[in-house]
């Protein structure tokens, strides 16, 4: 049953045609990896890399998320990874409102499939969809909250990383909170 709802999903996202993004897509790319992960990694969008292969992160951010998944002895294989919008915003912008809007029920249903303990939001556009509006990444990143029974956090997204390797510490402190909390041992709180 459960790979037909999978099965089901994945073909909803790939004929969607919510929004606008349908008409400029090479692939949609519904996300990857384990299915009932206790952990899920959710971006903002597909870049150009995601757009030509179907598959989530596999650009220069892609290569640094994995990096920083095997820093906290995690894989891809570990985790399940998506996006809050499926189809590739042009010139990699910033999905709008009403782009995340119509995506967010493919996202809904794939945390309700995979069912996981920990959310991680990269980035935050991520962080404005799924915790709250306003997010303010640089200030509010590490800090642990609650959605719909799950714990959530926002660290940086891999491509911010890149473009400021100042970041870097409070990625990795963010990845370690990550990995500490999924173990069910006490953390100290950071921001």
């Amino acid at each position: 049953m459960r790979n037909e709802q999978w099965e089901k999903l994945y073909e909803e996202i790939g004929d969607c045609r919510l929004c606008g993004l349908c008409q400029t897509r090479a692939h949609a790319v519904p996300g990857e990896g384990n299915p009932q992960a206790e952990i899920m990694l959710v971006g903002e969008g597909p870049g150009a890399d995601e757009d030509a292969t179907g598959r989530p992160f596999v650009g220069r951010a892609g290569k640094l998320l994995d990096k920083m998944l095997d820093a906290v002895d995690l894989t891809r294989e570990d985790v399940y990874i998506c996006n809050v919008v499926k189809c590739r915003p042009p010139q990699n912008r910033n999905p709008s409102p009403e782009e995340m809007r119509a995506c967010l029920p493919y996202l809904r249903r794939q945390m309700e499939l995979v069912q996981p303990r920990i959310v991680v939001c990269l980035g935050k556009v991520a962080a404005s969809c799924l915790m709250h509006e306003n997010f303010a990444i640089t200030r509010e990143r590490g800090v642990w909250q609650t959605l719909e029974g799950r714990d959530v956090i926002a660290t940086f997204h891999p491509a911010a990383l890149l473009r400021d390797d100042r970041l870097l510490i409070d990625a990795w402190r963010d990845m370690q909170a990550i990995k500490t909390r999924s173990q069910g041992l006490p953390q100290e709180e950071h921001g």
